[in-house]
């Protein structure tokens, strides 16, 4: 349990300056070759029995520097910013470098990253300074991304659209997008496989979770109801913090979730489409006939206060019924000129 809190726990490291060990590893390289011919030429030609010792302790100790010599840029990391390198020593945490720059740390640790092939980076000058594209020996290894480092920048996760059932069980199809980034690295890398295919996955079920929970759309009398096309906001409030429970072992922060794409599947949308349509005309008649009614009463008050004329309720009845005519008609009316009289 001890273990598992320790690598749970993120290992902050600041490794010493890079660049004077990158200065002095360069400096004695030439010079360790030179002290082999040296040492080699005084063995050869040395004339006493010291001389000769010399030759042979300056030769060994150089030649030796010769075959360790990647262990001084095997020790450097080159950490961008807003990336974070997570390195192991012999399986075990060993901590994590934040700060950007150049730094000489243990140069038997290597760096971790599960979300790229390969796994562990191998301690050596080409997967060390893969993004300085720095190589001994004729290796050269592809820049991708810094090499094994972890991301700390925000990051979009766009899984595409998909097929759910909302709350009154039709089909539709939704899509959302995922603004996150990795807070914890220790647990990004050691917690779960790959945080990335985690993160895709748990967002998919807390998706479904969140759209079974609402209808697509609902009618206006019921105003205190939320679907997911009124109430984008409070549904992805919920849906941010269901995404953000279920990555939290990963160490991963959710910094904000949105419905990108939302409609009806196929196969419904259609019906749904004459429903929208049924459901547009009705408001639009309800709002021709309180309008019309209005105006109705409207010219029989002004008829009545200035006088104009005095209609029985026979007449009234008529009047109301070709005034509702022409007002809720959908055709222009045809009006008919009376020479007659009314008596």
């Amino acid at each position: 349990m001890e273990e598992r809190k320790q690598i749970n726990e993120e290992k902050i490291i600041r490794g010493k300056p890079g660049i004077p060990m990158l200065i002095l590893g360069i400096i004695l390289l030439p010079a360790a070759l030179f002290g082999l011919i040296l040492g080699i030429q005084m063995t050869a030609w040395g004339a006493g029995r010291f001389q000769t010792v010399l030759g042979v302790v300056l030769a060994v100790i150089s030649g030796i520097y010769l075959c360790l010599c990647w262990v001084p840029f095997a020790g450097l990391k080159v950490i961008r910013p807003n990336e974070a390198l997570v390195l192991t020593l012999f399986g075990k945490y060993y901590g994590t470098l934040r700060e950007p720059g150049i730094f000489f740390v243990n140069p038997f640790v290597a760096a971790v990253n599960p979300t790229i092939e390969g796994g562990e980076a191998e301690a050596g000058v080409a997967g060390d300074l893969s993004s300085m594209k720095f190589s001994f020996g004729g290796a050269k290894k592809k820049d991708s991304a810094g090499g094994k480092k972890v991301s700390l920048k925000a990051l979009t996760l766009n899984n595409g659209k998909q097929k759910i059932n909302d709350q009154l069980g039709n089909p539709i199809e939704i899509g959302i997008v995922v603004i996150w980034r990795v807070q914890n690295t220790a647990k990004a890398v050691f917690n779960v496989d790959n945080y990335m295919e985690f993160l895709s996955i748990q967002a998919d079920s807390a998706l479904r979770n969140i759209v079974r929970l609402y209808p697509y759309d609902i009618a206006d009398t019921e105003e205190d109801e939320c679907s997911l096309r009124g109430s984008s906001q409070k549904v992805a409030a919920e849906l941010k913090a269901e995404i953000q429970d279920k990555v939290e072992v990963a160490g991963l922060e959710i910094l904000e979730a949105r419905i990108t794409h939302l409609a009806y599947a196929p196969e419904i949308a259609a019906a749904m489409l004459q429903r929208q349509q049924a459901s547009a005309i009705i408001d639009a008649r309800k709002m021709i006939v309180d309008g019309a009614v209005g105006m109705v009463e409207m010219a029989l008050e002004k008829l009545n206060e200035n006088q104009i004329v005095q209609l029985d309720e026979e007449r009234k009845a008529a009047m109301v019924s070709n005034l509702l005519v022409v007002l809720c008609g959908s055709k222009d009316a045809q009006p008919i000129v009376n020479s007659g009289s009314l008596y």
